[in-house]
């Protein structure tokens, strides 16, 4: 086993060694946040065997993969969690995520929400329009991550709004769905962003800060772990 392989084990390890007890006894749900899965050297990249290997390690111990629909419908009452529910999510929308992720990802039966920033799709390194379609029916759950992956707390009230409206909108209008989630970029969000969301029609969104989540969460401020290099 490689020593790339080995940080990787050890790193979602020592994440469910400090949550896993907090977890069991109070219901609370990680939410692991990746970005791409190529092999690098980027920050915000993991390689193919770090992530099969911590998808593995997943499956191994009872964890269930769920979507952030399925998470707000548990933590809402409309629905019943299954034990030791994981969300997996993956920011910006980098073609790696169709191309290595999405077969680990079906190999070991685990669903996952991608955030896509509509302004990069079919750009170099980025997914397209077809991958994505077939991504949605394979049964990953596409989520906003802005027009223009501008941090929003540095934006002017109009164009906070615009960059989470029309992200939506294109995301629903290509894919025919229904996108209730966003991704802040660079987990940059502030007082306003609730109110606006809502009125978007957004159902919760995800920060960048660290943290377990529970069903007295607030929606638009959902923590997520980070999965680094």
């Amino acid at each position: 086993m490689s020593k790339r392989t080995i940080w990787g084990l050890l790193s979602v390890l020592i994440v469910f060694v400090l949550f896993g007890s907090l977890y069991l006894t109070e219901n609370g749900v990680p939410i692991l946040a990746y970005h791409s899965v190529k092999n690098t050297d980027d920050t915000y990249s993991i390689t193919e065997a770090e992530f099969e290997s911590q998808l593995q390690y997943l499956a191994d111990n009872g964890y269930t993969a769920i979507s952030l629909n399925q998470l707000l419908e548990g933590f809402s009452g409309k629905a019943v969690l299954p034990p030791k529910p994981v969300v997996l999510t993956f920011d910006d929308g980098y073609s790696d995520n169709y191309i290595t992720a999405l077969p680990i990802l079906q190999k070991y039966k685990m669903k996952a929400t991608v955030f896509i920033i509509t302004g990069s799709v079919g750009e170099t390194g980025y997914l397209n329009w077809g991958q994505l379609e077939i991504m949605r029916q394979q049964g990953i759950e596409i989520g906003s991550h802005t027009v223009s992956h501008l941090p929003l707390r540095e934006l002017n009230f109009t164009d906070k709004v615009r960059e989470v409206t029309e992200s939506k909108k294109l995301l629903e209008k290509n894919l025919v769905i229904q996108v209730n989630f966003l991704a802040y970029p660079f987990g940059s969000c502030d007082r306003y962003m609730p109110e606006i969301l809502g009125k978007a029609g957004y159902l919760g969104a995800c920060t960048g800060k660290s943290g377990i989540n529970y069903a007295n969460k607030n929606y638009y401020n959902l923590y997520r772990i980070n999965i680094p290099n």
